[in-house]
This record gives structure tokens, sequence and C-alpha cells, in this order.
């Protein structure tokens, strides 16, 4: 199944579908303690499931303020932060 980039709208729980918006850009934001979007699997205007690995990539990005997932500089990063 095909990813997309979804945007935080700010307003709900950070681990819930309904709080992300289909973004039709990849986003400008990286790094921060607060959501900017995640990459997760297309379900049309909301993501379809934020997975377990997702929801902790979230929770680390709120501890880090490190785009996540952290490894190193090549790996892919699916939860992306900015500055609050």
């Amino acid at each position: 199944m095909a990813r997309s980039w979804y945007s935080y709208n700010g307003v709900g729980d950070p681990i819930l579908i309904s709080s992300y918006n289909l973004a039709t850009l990849k986003p400008a934001c990286i790094n921060g303690s607060g959501i900017c979007a995640i990459y997760a699997y297309n379900g049309g205007p909301s993501p379809t499931v934020l997975s377990t690995r997702l929801r902790a990539y979230i929770a680390n990005l709120q501890i880090t303020t490190v785009a996540q997932p952290d490894s190193t500089s090549a790996t892919k990063k699916y939860v992306y932060g900015k500055a609050i």
C-alpha cells in the first residue's frame, strides 16, 4: 500500500488518525518538539492506520525533537517535527 504525507491539524491527539489531513506537498519542517507531519499509509483524506511503530516515532519525536526514526541521516523519516 502506498504512503502519503499527512499534516497534523494541531487540534486533536497526535495518535488519532482524525488529527491528520492529507498534504499535497512534502513538509518543509523536519525537527522540533511539535508534530508537523507523518508519512503514513494512504487512506485518502486521513491515514488508514497509525501503526504501533509510527505511534512510537511520534512519542520519540516529542522527547528528542528530531525527525524519526533517528538512526542515520540516510534512513527514511516517517515523523517530522516543528518548533512550538
